[in-house]
């Protein structure tokens, strides 16, 4: 029986943090692979405007190629309409089988807002949901609000403390400061490329 990660989101831009919690789920879980799956149109407004979906994916490719475990995935560039998870959950369990055991991996914080998803209940019902948080944080409050056959199917996973987010690499590259040892040496030079980050206005199209 197949046992996958799936890790989704923006990843605008990815950086070590994501693979740590990545690489630390695929070893305590012991999943044979993890699916990097960047999101193609973010279904919630976000405070900022987001990357062009190919340049993110691009940073994914780069980021994940040293790692034979990890792979990145097209699948939410490539289906039209909004990106929700449910749907991509779906997707992967008709290509993987009745049988694959699907781990959605995500951050400890983001488990609140599991009820404002698209379809939580069939959600959870796809897959295990690895909730992933720095030591210290209380996964109990966040289940508060879910009822016991949802808070059954989530785990939650302590990674070492990575004081590191996409928010702060976008206003770090904005100030003109370093990226260095915050994302893959790749990822920083494709951020320094195409100017990503700078400016929307400076922002050039994926050669």
């Amino acid at each position: 029986m197949a046992r996958l990660g799936i890790m989704g989101g923006t990843f605008d831009p990815i950086h070590y943090g994501h693979l740590m919690a990545a690489e630390e789920a695929r070893v305590r879980f012991a999943l044979e692979r993890v699916i990097f799956v960047p999101n193609g149109r973010p279904p919630h407004k976000k405070d900022y405007a987001v990357t062009d979906a190919e340049h993110r994916y691009a940073m994914v490719l780069l980021a994940t190629s040293s790692n034979l475990r990890f792979e990145a995935s097209r699948m939410e560039l490539e289906r039209p309409g909004p990106s929700y998870t449910v749907d991509t959950l779906a997707q992967i369990r008709e290509q993987s089988g009745p049988e694959a055991d699907l781990h959605f991996i995500t951050g400890a914080d983001a488990v609140p807002e599991i009820l404002g998803w698209k379809d939580p209940q069939r959600l959870l019902g796809l897959c295990q949901l690895i909730a992933a948080a720095r030591p210290g944080y209380r996964l109990d409050r966040a289940l508060s609000s879910l009822d016991p056959e949802m808070r059954s199917r989530i785990h939650a996973l302590n990674i070492p403390g990575v004081a590191v987010s996409s928010t702060e690499m976008r206003a770090r590259a904005a100030a003109g400061l370093p990226l260095t040892y915050l994302a893959p040496p790749e990822v920083v030079a494709y951020i320094a490329k195409h100017g990503l980050y700078a400016s929307p206005e400076e922002v050039r199209p994926v050669a």
